[in-house]
């Protein structure tokens, strides 16, 4: 289906006034922090080896020599990166998103029933995840010597964040109040509207300060977006919210 702006655009003001809610704010919050905790002691202890062996691995052509000094570094802390987003979807997944749903669904969708499981929610929700987070994680290393060509270190980070911000998180959150047969529909139907919210979410990533809220963000966006869909879902076929 067509992109719907006049749809979209009050989900993203809904998500940016969710913003200044503090039980909210906190949910945003703390995922991206633990991950990017957990990622730089990794990092204290996998740096140096990590640097030599991509030391090792990267081609001697004579136009990289001056990049030499530092290539290693930048190459290792652009693998870094997306390991610390999908740790942090991974970590809203599963513990946040679901309490943001809750708060979310009963104050601005009270009409919109649960008519999915907890289980799918739960297990659905993790093996979407990590199938996502898998093929996000390849595809970003696939291209990583793409980054070489200029203007790509603006565009391929945005497109795959985009990507995995829409393929990850409209399944967390429809699963608890959609029926299969309503996700897989709405998935088709309303793609557009779900990757045009993946990337308006990836380009906080580009914003000093905002980019630490940019995955709970995204959440925030895609739990007012399923819910809106799945609520004029509803009321077209004539079904009890």
């Amino acid at each position: 289906m067509s992109l719907r702006v006049e749809f979209l655009a009050p989900m993203v003001l809904r998500a940016a006034r969710d913003l200044t809610r503090p039980a909210l704010l906190f949910q945003v919050v703390w995922p991206p922090l633990a991950a990017l905790v957990l990622w730089l002691v990794v990092a204290g202890f996998a740096w140096a080896p990590a640097v030599a062996w991509v030391g090792l691995q990267l081609p001697g052509w004579a136009w990289l020599a001056w990049l030499d000094p530092w290539l290693a570094h930048v190459v290792v802390f652009l693998a870094f990166l997306p390991l610390i987003y999908v740790t942090a979807l991974l970590l809203l997944g599963a513990f946040a998103l679901p309490r943001m749903m809750t708060i979310i669904a009963s104050r601005d969708y009270p009409d919109v029933s649960r008519q999915g499981s907890a289980a799918v929610a739960l297990w659905g929700g993790l093996w979407n995840a990590l199938t996502s987070g898998a093929i996000f994680l390849a595809g970003w290393l696939a291209t990583l010597p793409l980054l070489l060509i200029p203007g790509a270190i603006l565009v391929l980070p945005l497109l795959w964040s985009a990507w995995l911000n829409q393929r990850s998180l409209r399944f967390d959150a429809l699963a608890e109040h959609a029926l299969p047969q309503e996700r897989e529909l709405l998935c088709r139907r309303e793609s557009a509207n779900f990757f045009a919210a993946g990337l308006v979410s990836a380009l906080m990533g580009y914003v000093p300060v905002l980019n630490l809220l940019a995955p709970g963000f995204a959440a925030l966006l895609f739990a007012h977006l399923s819910l809106a869909s799945l609520r004029s879902l509803r009321q077209e076929n004539g079904v009890v919210l």
